[in-house]
Protein backbone atom coordinates (compact mmCIF):
# COMPACT_ATOMS: atom_id res chain seq x y z
CA UNK A 1 0.00 0.00 0.00
CA UNK A 2 2.99 2.25 0.62
CA UNK A 3 4.20 2.26 -2.58
CA UNK A 4 1.36 2.49 -4.71
CA UNK A 5 2.24 5.93 -6.55
CA UNK A 6 -0.26 7.19 -9.51
CA UNK A 7 1.23 8.46 -12.43
CA UNK A 8 0.04 11.15 -14.32
CA UNK A 9 -3.87 10.63 -13.68
CA UNK A 10 -6.58 11.53 -16.08
CA UNK A 11 -8.79 14.69 -15.19
CA UNK A 12 -11.74 11.65 -15.51
CA UNK A 13 -9.87 10.16 -12.07
CA UNK A 14 -9.33 12.90 -10.41
CA UNK A 15 -12.40 12.92 -8.23
CA UNK A 16 -11.85 9.76 -6.88
CA UNK A 17 -8.42 10.70 -6.00
CA UNK A 18 -9.50 13.49 -3.94
CA UNK A 19 -12.37 11.72 -2.17
CA UNK A 20 -12.01 11.74 1.61
CA UNK A 21 -12.57 8.90 4.50
CA UNK A 22 -16.49 8.79 4.49
CA UNK A 23 -18.50 8.48 7.89
CA UNK A 24 -22.29 6.76 8.20
CA UNK A 25 -23.92 9.91 8.97
CA UNK A 26 -27.59 8.74 9.39
CA UNK A 27 -26.42 6.77 12.25
CA UNK A 28 -24.26 9.17 13.37
CA UNK A 29 -27.35 12.25 13.10
CA UNK A 30 -29.79 10.13 14.74
CA UNK A 31 -27.03 9.59 18.31
CA UNK A 32 -26.36 12.88 18.37
CA UNK A 33 -29.79 14.33 17.97
CA UNK A 34 -30.95 12.53 21.15
CA UNK A 35 -27.75 13.31 22.98
CA UNK A 36 -28.83 17.40 21.48
CA UNK A 37 -32.46 16.81 22.96
CA UNK A 38 -31.50 15.04 26.30
CA UNK A 39 -29.13 18.00 27.62
CA UNK A 40 -32.20 20.45 26.44
CA UNK A 41 -34.52 18.94 28.71
CA UNK A 42 -32.12 18.11 31.47
CA UNK A 43 -29.39 20.72 31.75
CA UNK A 44 -25.82 19.43 33.83
CA UNK A 45 -27.77 15.96 35.24
CA UNK A 46 -27.53 14.83 30.75
CA UNK A 47 -23.66 16.19 30.53
CA UNK A 48 -22.60 14.77 33.55
CA UNK A 49 -24.49 11.35 32.77
CA UNK A 50 -22.71 11.40 28.70
CA UNK A 51 -19.52 12.14 30.92
CA UNK A 52 -19.76 9.17 32.62
CA UNK A 53 -21.37 7.13 29.55
CA UNK A 54 -18.61 8.45 27.26
CA UNK A 55 -15.15 9.19 29.12
CA UNK A 56 -15.76 7.19 32.69
CA UNK A 57 -16.13 9.63 35.08
CA UNK A 58 -19.08 12.16 36.02
CA UNK A 59 -16.97 15.74 37.07
CA UNK A 60 -18.88 16.70 40.27
CA UNK A 61 -18.84 20.37 39.51
CA UNK A 62 -18.66 21.07 35.72
CA UNK A 63 -17.38 24.65 36.69
CA UNK A 64 -13.58 25.19 36.88
CA UNK A 65 -12.85 26.96 39.92
CA UNK A 66 -10.31 29.36 40.11
CA UNK A 67 -8.58 27.60 42.58
CA UNK A 68 -8.52 24.61 40.20
CA UNK A 69 -6.91 27.19 37.29
CA UNK A 70 -4.46 28.54 39.71
CA UNK A 71 -3.39 25.36 41.10
CA UNK A 72 -2.61 24.18 37.58
CA UNK A 73 -1.20 26.66 36.24
CA UNK A 74 2.02 26.50 38.83
CA UNK A 75 2.76 23.01 37.70
CA UNK A 76 3.40 24.11 33.97
CA UNK A 77 6.81 23.11 32.83
CA UNK A 78 9.26 26.52 32.75
CA UNK A 79 9.97 26.22 28.76
CA UNK A 80 5.94 25.26 27.89
CA UNK A 81 5.23 28.52 29.32
CA UNK A 82 7.88 30.10 27.20
CA UNK A 83 6.77 28.39 24.24
CA UNK A 84 3.19 29.32 24.85
CA UNK A 85 3.91 32.85 25.61
CA UNK A 86 6.07 33.13 22.30
CA UNK A 87 3.23 31.45 20.48
CA UNK A 88 0.69 34.28 22.23
CA UNK A 89 2.94 36.86 21.32
CA UNK A 90 2.59 36.35 17.54
CA UNK A 91 -0.88 34.78 17.16
CA UNK A 92 -2.49 38.22 18.62
CA UNK A 93 0.48 40.43 16.83
CA UNK A 94 -1.13 38.59 13.52
CA UNK A 95 -4.86 38.93 14.36
CA UNK A 96 -4.32 42.81 15.86
CA UNK A 97 -3.71 43.72 12.33
CA UNK A 98 -6.98 42.09 11.02
CA UNK A 99 -9.45 44.73 12.95
CA UNK A 100 -10.76 47.13 10.22
CA UNK A 101 -10.86 50.56 10.93
CA UNK A 102 -14.49 52.25 9.80
CA UNK A 103 -14.05 54.11 6.44
CA UNK A 104 -17.31 56.48 5.54
CA UNK A 105 -17.49 56.73 1.78
CA UNK A 106 -19.90 59.51 -0.11
CA UNK A 107 -21.27 57.47 -2.75
CA UNK A 108 -23.03 60.54 -4.13
CA UNK A 109 -23.09 63.85 -2.69
CA UNK A 110 -25.29 63.87 0.82
CA UNK A 111 -25.06 60.28 0.79
CA UNK A 112 -22.65 58.69 3.22
CA UNK A 113 -21.86 55.03 3.62
CA UNK A 114 -20.14 53.15 6.39
CA UNK A 115 -19.51 49.71 7.71
CA UNK A 116 -18.64 48.70 11.52
CA UNK A 117 -17.34 45.60 13.32
CA UNK A 118 -19.88 44.63 15.89
CA UNK A 119 -18.22 41.84 18.63
CA UNK A 120 -20.66 38.78 18.95
CA UNK A 121 -21.62 39.39 22.67
CA UNK A 122 -21.35 35.59 23.78
CA UNK A 123 -19.19 33.01 22.13
CA UNK A 124 -18.24 29.54 22.85
CA UNK A 125 -15.11 27.86 22.33
CA UNK A 126 -15.12 24.24 22.18
CA UNK A 127 -11.46 22.60 23.21
CA UNK A 128 -10.54 19.01 22.49
CA UNK A 129 -9.28 17.56 25.47
CA UNK A 130 -8.97 13.47 24.74
CA UNK A 131 -5.57 12.02 23.32
CA UNK A 132 -4.53 15.30 22.82
CA UNK A 133 -5.13 18.27 25.07
CA UNK A 134 -5.80 21.12 22.14
CA UNK A 135 -4.33 24.14 24.08
CA UNK A 136 -3.35 25.73 21.07
CA UNK A 137 -6.62 25.82 19.44
CA UNK A 138 -7.49 27.85 22.85
CA UNK A 139 -4.94 30.54 21.83
CA UNK A 140 -6.31 30.33 17.93
CA UNK A 141 -9.84 30.85 19.18
CA UNK A 142 -9.71 32.90 22.48
CA UNK A 143 -7.12 35.30 21.21
CA UNK A 144 -9.36 36.99 18.02
CA UNK A 145 -12.10 36.72 20.32
CA UNK A 146 -10.55 38.84 22.85
CA UNK A 147 -9.48 41.26 20.09
CA UNK A 148 -12.71 41.29 18.53
CA UNK A 149 -14.34 42.83 21.71
CA UNK A 150 -16.47 39.43 22.85
CA UNK A 151 -18.16 40.44 26.28
CA UNK A 152 -18.50 36.82 27.21
CA UNK A 153 -15.81 34.19 26.17
CA UNK A 154 -17.01 30.45 27.31
CA UNK A 155 -14.70 27.36 27.13
CA UNK A 156 -15.61 23.57 27.38
CA UNK A 157 -13.16 21.12 27.46
CA UNK A 158 -13.62 17.13 28.28
CA UNK A 159 -11.96 16.30 31.91
CA UNK A 160 -9.55 13.35 32.14
CA UNK A 161 -9.73 9.94 33.62
CA UNK A 162 -9.24 11.90 37.24
CA UNK A 163 -11.70 14.78 36.47
CA UNK A 164 -9.28 17.28 35.79
CA UNK A 165 -8.79 19.42 32.81
CA UNK A 166 -5.46 19.57 31.08
CA UNK A 167 -3.03 21.61 32.88
CA UNK A 168 -1.78 24.03 29.57
CA UNK A 169 -5.43 24.23 28.37
CA UNK A 170 -5.87 26.23 31.84
CA UNK A 171 -2.75 27.68 31.75
CA UNK A 172 -3.57 29.66 28.22
CA UNK A 173 -6.85 30.53 29.86
CA UNK A 174 -5.66 31.88 32.83
CA UNK A 175 -3.06 34.12 30.82
CA UNK A 176 -5.98 35.34 28.99
CA UNK A 177 -7.93 36.25 31.37
CA UNK A 178 -10.83 33.72 31.01
CA UNK A 179 -12.80 32.49 33.77
CA UNK A 180 -15.84 30.97 32.70
CA UNK A 181 -14.74 27.10 31.86
CA UNK A 182 -16.33 24.12 31.97
CA UNK A 183 -15.66 20.11 32.13
CA UNK A 184 -17.56 18.56 28.85
CA UNK A 185 -16.59 16.34 26.04
CA UNK A 186 -18.63 15.83 22.43
CA UNK A 187 -21.90 16.29 21.37
CA UNK A 188 -23.21 17.01 24.61
CA UNK A 189 -20.43 19.82 25.34
CA UNK A 190 -22.29 21.46 22.08
CA UNK A 191 -25.57 21.34 23.43
CA UNK A 192 -24.58 22.72 26.58
CA UNK A 193 -23.26 25.91 24.74
CA UNK A 194 -26.20 26.02 22.37
CA UNK A 195 -29.38 26.08 24.57
CA UNK A 196 -27.64 26.29 28.18
CA UNK A 197 -27.70 24.45 31.39
CA UNK A 198 -28.22 25.46 34.69
CA UNK A 199 -24.24 26.06 35.13
CA UNK A 200 -23.13 26.69 31.69
CA UNK A 201 -24.65 29.80 30.03
CA UNK A 202 -26.20 29.78 26.31
CA UNK A 203 -23.77 30.85 23.66
CA UNK A 204 -24.60 32.97 20.06
CA UNK A 205 -21.74 31.47 18.20
CA UNK A 206 -19.50 27.99 19.23
CA UNK A 207 -16.28 27.30 17.59
CA UNK A 208 -13.82 24.71 17.93
CA UNK A 209 -12.86 21.70 16.06
CA UNK A 210 -13.33 17.92 17.09
CA UNK A 211 -14.60 14.05 16.74
CA UNK A 212 -17.60 13.84 14.29
CA UNK A 213 -19.75 14.18 17.08
CA UNK A 214 -18.91 17.46 17.54
CA UNK A 215 -19.13 17.96 14.06
CA UNK A 216 -22.62 16.70 13.51
CA UNK A 217 -23.99 18.54 16.78
CA UNK A 218 -22.29 21.71 15.55
CA UNK A 219 -24.59 21.44 12.01
CA UNK A 220 -27.89 19.99 14.12
CA UNK A 221 -27.48 22.95 16.71
CA UNK A 222 -26.82 25.31 13.15
CA UNK A 223 -30.15 24.45 12.09
CA UNK A 224 -31.91 25.45 15.15
CA UNK A 225 -30.14 29.16 14.90
CA UNK A 226 -27.10 28.57 16.64
CA UNK A 227 -23.85 30.20 15.02
CA UNK A 228 -21.23 28.17 14.53
CA UNK A 229 -17.72 28.93 13.02
CA UNK A 230 -18.00 26.41 10.37
CA UNK A 231 -18.26 22.43 10.18
CA UNK A 232 -14.71 21.21 10.05
CA UNK A 233 -13.77 17.14 9.42
CA UNK A 234 -11.05 15.38 9.99
CA UNK A 235 -7.65 17.37 9.41
CA UNK A 236 -5.71 17.16 6.06
CA UNK A 237 -2.65 18.25 4.11
CA UNK A 238 -1.28 18.58 0.74
CA UNK A 239 1.61 18.62 -0.18
CA UNK A 240 3.68 20.06 -3.40
CA UNK A 241 7.16 18.71 -4.29
CA UNK A 242 9.54 19.71 -7.19
CA UNK A 243 13.25 18.54 -7.36
CA UNK A 244 14.23 21.64 -4.99
CA UNK A 245 12.33 19.61 -2.10
CA UNK A 246 14.35 17.93 1.02
CA UNK A 247 12.32 14.53 0.88
CA UNK A 248 13.39 14.11 4.58
CA UNK A 249 11.10 17.36 5.96
CA UNK A 250 8.60 16.05 3.11
CA UNK A 251 8.18 12.62 5.25
CA UNK A 252 8.37 14.70 8.03
CA UNK A 253 5.44 17.08 7.30
CA UNK A 254 2.85 13.46 5.97
CA UNK A 255 3.91 11.94 9.10
CA UNK A 256 2.86 15.06 11.35
CA UNK A 257 0.11 15.42 9.96
CA UNK A 258 -0.93 11.49 9.57
CA UNK A 259 -0.72 11.92 13.48
CA UNK A 260 -4.00 13.71 14.44
CA UNK A 261 -6.18 10.61 13.39
CA UNK A 262 -6.58 7.98 11.98
CA UNK A 263 -9.53 9.37 9.90
CA UNK A 264 -6.90 12.20 8.75
CA UNK A 265 -5.42 12.79 5.09
CA UNK A 266 -1.76 13.12 3.64
CA UNK A 267 -1.60 13.75 -0.11
CA UNK A 268 1.58 14.36 -2.06
CA UNK A 269 1.96 15.42 -5.48
CA UNK A 270 5.49 15.42 -7.01
CA UNK A 271 7.37 15.95 -10.07
CA UNK A 272 8.58 12.76 -10.78
CA UNK A 273 8.47 9.51 -9.09
CA UNK A 274 12.04 9.78 -7.57
CA UNK A 275 10.71 12.53 -5.09
CA UNK A 276 8.07 10.01 -4.09
CA UNK A 277 10.31 7.05 -3.81
CA UNK A 278 12.61 8.97 -1.72
CA UNK A 279 10.15 10.38 0.53
CA UNK A 280 9.06 6.72 0.79
CA UNK A 281 12.30 5.82 2.28
CA UNK A 282 12.39 8.52 4.83
CA UNK A 283 8.98 7.65 5.69
CA UNK A 284 10.36 3.74 6.65
CA UNK A 285 12.57 5.62 8.58
CA UNK A 286 11.17 8.07 10.68
CA UNK A 287 7.78 5.87 11.21
CA UNK A 288 9.08 3.73 14.02
CA UNK A 289 10.19 6.06 16.11
CA UNK A 290 6.68 8.33 16.36
CA UNK A 291 4.59 7.15 19.38
CA UNK A 292 1.47 7.62 17.63
CA UNK A 293 2.49 4.81 14.63
CA UNK A 294 -0.98 2.63 15.10
CA UNK A 295 -3.01 5.89 14.13
CA UNK A 296 -0.24 7.00 11.42
CA UNK A 297 -0.60 3.74 9.82
CA UNK A 298 -4.54 3.97 9.85
CA UNK A 299 -4.19 7.74 8.63
CA UNK A 300 -1.95 6.63 5.91
CA UNK A 301 -4.94 3.90 4.22
CA UNK A 302 -6.56 6.97 3.46
CA UNK A 303 -3.08 9.15 1.69
CA UNK A 304 -2.74 9.56 -1.93
CA UNK A 305 0.63 9.41 -3.46
CA UNK A 306 0.51 11.18 -7.10
CA UNK A 307 3.10 11.94 -9.79
CA UNK A 308 1.97 15.28 -12.20
CA UNK A 309 4.70 16.11 -14.55
CA UNK A 310 2.64 18.89 -15.52
CA UNK A 311 3.21 21.90 -12.94
CA UNK A 312 -0.25 23.91 -14.02
CA UNK A 313 -2.16 20.16 -13.81
CA UNK A 314 -0.37 19.82 -10.30
CA UNK A 315 -1.80 22.89 -8.97
CA UNK A 316 -5.39 22.46 -10.60
CA UNK A 317 -5.94 19.43 -8.31
CA UNK A 318 -4.64 21.03 -5.81
CA UNK A 319 -7.15 23.80 -6.15
CA UNK A 320 -9.94 21.29 -7.18
CA UNK A 321 -9.14 19.22 -3.68
CA UNK A 322 -8.96 22.58 -2.06
CA UNK A 323 -6.86 21.14 1.14
CA UNK A 324 -7.05 22.76 4.88
CA UNK A 325 -3.43 22.67 4.64
CA UNK A 326 -0.91 23.23 1.96
CA UNK A 327 2.78 22.78 1.65
CA UNK A 328 5.02 24.02 -1.74
CA UNK A 329 7.96 22.31 -1.22
CA UNK A 330 10.24 24.10 -3.71
CA UNK A 331 12.71 26.80 -3.75
CA UNK A 332 10.57 28.87 -5.77
CA UNK A 333 7.54 28.63 -3.31
CA UNK A 334 6.66 31.79 -3.28
CA UNK A 335 6.38 32.55 -7.46
CA UNK A 336 4.36 28.98 -7.44
CA UNK A 337 1.98 29.85 -4.74
CA UNK A 338 0.21 32.83 -7.35
CA UNK A 339 -1.29 29.57 -8.87
CA UNK A 340 -2.83 28.58 -5.38
CA UNK A 341 -7.15 29.56 -5.69
CA UNK A 342 -8.34 27.63 -2.94
CA UNK A 343 -6.29 26.16 0.40
CA UNK A 344 -6.76 26.73 4.15
CA UNK A 345 -3.31 27.74 4.98
CA UNK A 346 -0.15 27.72 2.73
CA UNK A 347 2.90 26.55 3.86
CA UNK A 348 5.75 28.11 1.34
CA UNK A 349 9.56 27.09 1.01
CA UNK A 350 11.66 23.54 2.52
CA UNK A 351 11.64 25.48 5.94
CA UNK A 352 7.77 26.21 6.51
CA UNK A 353 6.36 23.09 8.29
CA UNK A 354 2.69 22.80 8.32
CA UNK A 355 3.61 22.51 12.29
CA UNK A 356 4.84 26.23 12.53
CA UNK A 357 1.41 27.09 11.61
CA UNK A 358 -0.75 24.88 14.24
CA UNK A 359 1.24 26.87 17.11
CA UNK A 360 3.51 29.61 16.94
CA UNK A 361 3.82 31.47 13.91
CA UNK A 362 0.98 33.55 14.63
CA UNK A 363 -1.58 32.22 11.82
CA UNK A 364 -4.95 30.70 12.66
CA UNK A 365 -4.94 26.50 12.09
CA UNK A 366 -8.77 26.53 12.64
CA UNK A 367 -9.40 25.85 8.91
CA UNK A 368 -12.00 24.49 6.85
CA UNK A 369 -11.09 21.10 5.48
CA UNK A 370 -13.32 18.52 3.53
CA UNK A 371 -13.11 21.13 0.14
CA UNK A 372 -14.45 23.93 1.96
CA UNK A 373 -11.77 25.81 1.49
CA UNK A 374 -13.33 26.57 -1.68
CA UNK A 375 -15.51 29.22 -0.24
CA UNK A 376 -14.67 29.57 3.36
CA UNK A 377 -11.32 30.94 4.91
CA UNK A 378 -10.02 29.96 8.11
CA UNK A 379 -10.88 31.77 11.69
CA UNK A 380 -10.02 35.24 12.29
CA UNK A 381 -11.08 38.20 13.90
CA UNK A 382 -13.88 38.92 11.12
CA UNK A 383 -15.33 35.31 12.31
CA UNK A 384 -16.34 37.07 15.98
CA UNK A 385 -17.49 40.05 14.93
CA UNK A 386 -20.99 40.70 12.51
CA UNK A 387 -20.41 43.79 9.93
CA UNK A 388 -23.11 46.29 10.36
CA UNK A 389 -23.44 48.81 7.51
CA UNK A 390 -24.65 51.94 7.89
CA UNK A 391 -25.80 54.74 5.63
CA UNK A 392 -26.62 58.76 6.32
CA UNK A 393 -28.41 60.88 3.71
CA UNK A 394 -29.04 64.52 4.18
CA UNK A 395 -30.96 67.09 1.68
CA UNK A 396 -28.68 67.01 -0.91
CA UNK A 397 -28.53 63.26 -0.62
CA UNK A 398 -32.14 62.50 -1.01
CA UNK A 399 -32.02 64.77 -4.09
CA UNK A 400 -28.91 62.71 -5.60
CA UNK A 401 -30.49 59.21 -5.27
CA UNK A 402 -34.19 60.15 -4.80
CA UNK A 403 -35.61 59.94 -8.02
CA UNK A 404 -33.40 57.03 -9.21
CA UNK A 405 -34.83 55.34 -6.01
CA UNK A 406 -38.56 56.58 -6.92
CA UNK A 407 -37.99 55.01 -10.91
CA UNK A 408 -36.56 51.47 -9.38
CA UNK A 409 -39.42 51.06 -6.63
CA UNK A 410 -41.70 51.98 -8.93
CA UNK A 411 -40.50 49.44 -12.04
CA UNK A 412 -40.76 46.63 -9.30
CA UNK A 413 -44.22 47.19 -8.22
CA UNK A 414 -43.35 48.69 -4.59
CA UNK A 415 -44.90 52.12 -4.77
CA UNK A 416 -44.78 52.01 -0.76
CA UNK A 417 -40.97 52.09 -1.22
CA UNK A 418 -41.39 54.95 -4.15
CA UNK A 419 -43.55 57.22 -1.65
CA UNK A 420 -41.06 57.06 1.63
CA UNK A 421 -38.69 59.28 -1.02
CA UNK A 422 -41.13 61.00 -3.08
CA UNK A 423 -42.64 62.35 0.40
CA UNK A 424 -38.91 63.29 1.43
CA UNK A 425 -38.31 65.07 -1.83
CA UNK A 426 -41.36 66.98 -1.69
CA UNK A 427 -41.02 68.75 1.43
CA UNK A 428 -37.32 69.49 0.11
CA UNK A 429 -38.58 70.83 -3.45
CA UNK A 430 -41.21 73.17 -1.42
CA UNK A 431 -38.32 74.45 0.65
CA UNK A 432 -40.14 73.30 4.17
CA UNK A 433 -37.06 71.23 5.75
Amino acid sequence: MMNEIIINPSKNDWSKLMQRPQINSKDLEETVLEIINTVRAHGDEAVKNYSQKFHGLAPENLWVTEDEILQSTKKIEKNLKKAILLAKKNIEKFHKKQVEKIKKIETSPGVLCWRKSVPIENVGLYIPGGSAPLFSTLLMLAIPAGIAGCKDILVTTPANKNGDVAQAILFVAHILGIKNIYKGGGAQAIASMAYGTQTIGKVDKIFGPGNQYVTCAKKLVNIDGVGIDMLAGPSELAIYADETCVPEFVAADLLSQAEHGADSQVILVAVNQQIIEKVIQEIIKQLPLLPRLEVIEKSFLNRRFIVMENKEEAFDFLNEYAPEHLIIASDNAEQLSEKVRSAGSVFLGNFSPESAGDYASGTNHSLPTNGLAKTFSGVSVDSFVKKITFQKLNTTGIKSIGHAVEKMAEAEGLLGHKNAVSIRLKKVDNGKI
